[in-house]
């Protein structure tokens, strides 16, 4: 058994073939996801797993240079958005690098999902619960 905080074996598999700014993505229930990306379903229930659950783990893996967001989220999910800005800057401060953080309208960021590797689908059923990291390097 893999030891460590992340155990599920697509996800892994997942971050381990990333490249230097590949892009995935951590949805909501509700997101639509292209035919031609890879979906990645963790979505158990409504809350189950939740968004910041699977930030949390993916972002413990993951080296993360960029975050994309959807600008609607500040104004229609404000707390979680304070929670994920928190979270991505405890992330700049483990990983040693600045995290810059981009701002595109939802309509853009489900474009945008089309050029991902993967879409990871949570549980979360509150409003523009998404973000597309960037992948970085460890060097």
């Amino acid at each position: 058994m893999k030891k460590g905080l992340l155990l599920n074996a697509d996800v892994s598999a997942l971050i381990s073939r990333l490249g230097h700014t590949d892009e995935i993505v951590i949805a909501d229930a509700g997101l639509p996801i292209p035919a031609s990306t890879d979906r990645i379903d963790l979505a158990l229930t409504q809350g189950v797993p939740g968004f910041l659950q699977v930030f949390g783990v993916v972002a413990s893996e993951m080296q993360v240079e960029k975050a994309i967001i959807a600008s609607e989220m500040a104004a229609h999910n404000p707390a979680l958005h304070r929670a994920l800005l928190d979270q991505l800057s405890r992330l700049e401060l483990a990983q040693g690098n600045t995290i810059d953080i981009d701002y595109i309208s939802h309509q853009a960021f489900k474009g945008r999902t089309a050029l991902s590797r993967a879409v990871i689908r949570t549980g979360e059923c509150t409003p523009f619960a998404n973000v597309i990291l960037c992948s970085g390097v460890t060097f």
